[in-house]
């Protein structure tokens, strides 16, 4: 057996009892799970702090490149189902929405990979600024504050929307058993150069699998991740 199918069986193993409300078999322990978010509270606070010059330059550029709001705040799924706007610095023009309707509606190549990946290779929408930003990661930064606000936390499955939970099938009652992350194995492992079915199967070893130990290595492979752009549009 892989370790994918092995990862998927564990996963909906725990997605049975989140389903059914009995999470303490399913969850990090509480002892665990205190730690976890005490760690994310306590980085996030502190990488704001630290990266606030950065942060407000990035936000100017945004702001007079084009005039447009600074922030994209998206709704995404958490932890129990509960909505949330995920945020990020606006990487996209400020009618992209209008432009990706056309573009869907003209392109049967850009619709079939977008219906597939939920993404577009090649992007008419994204900015020369948003460009640098999306392929450095750090579009993705203001998510800090979601993750002091207990929305997120540093490491976890990726943030999916509405429209994707049903392509995770009965898994997705264990994507909700946990906090979406900034990183994961997701990010760390190909992103959008990875199917969309091996992303699940990452997300399930990680749920299926979590352990702090593990959480620090998926942090300590994410600088990497980074400077390797690997899969970053």
């Amino acid at each position: 057996m892989t370790w994918e199918a092995h990862s998927f069986e564990g996963w909906s193993r725990i997605g049975r009892s989140a389903k059914s409300g009995d999470l303490h078999s399913s969850r990090p322990r509480a002892a665990g799970r205190s730690f976890k978010r005490a760690m994310d509270f306590f980085v996030a606070i502190t990488a704001l702090i630290l990266l606030a010059p950065l942060l407000l330059l990035v936000a100017l550029i945004v702001k007079f490149s084009d005039r447009g709001p600074v922030f994209y705040s998206h709704t995404r799924i958490g932890v129990g189902g509960a909505p949330f706007g995920c945020l990020k610095f606006r990487t996209m023009k400020t009618d992209a929405s209008a432009q990706l309707a056309e573009l869907l509606r003209n392109n049967p190549a850009a619709r079939s990979e977008w219906e597939e990946t939920r993404k577009l290779k090649d992007d008419p929408r994204i900015t020369a600024v948003g460009d640098i930003l999306r392929r450095s990661s750090i579009d993705e930064l203001p998510q800090l504050i979601n993750i002091v606000r207990g929305e997120m936390s540093l490491v976890g499955p990726r943030p999916v929307t509405v429209e994707e939970l049903p392509r995770y099938g009965e898994h997705m009652w264990a994507y909700m058993a946990v906090r979406p992350g900034l990183t994961g194995h997701w990010q760390t492992s190909g992103r959008n150069d990875v199917s969309y079915e091996y992303r699940v199967s990452l997300d399930a070893h990680y749920v299926s699998n979590w352990s702090l130990g593990r959480d620090f290595v998926i942090l300590a492979k994410t600088i990497p991740a980074l400077f390797s752009q690997r899969g970053s549009y």
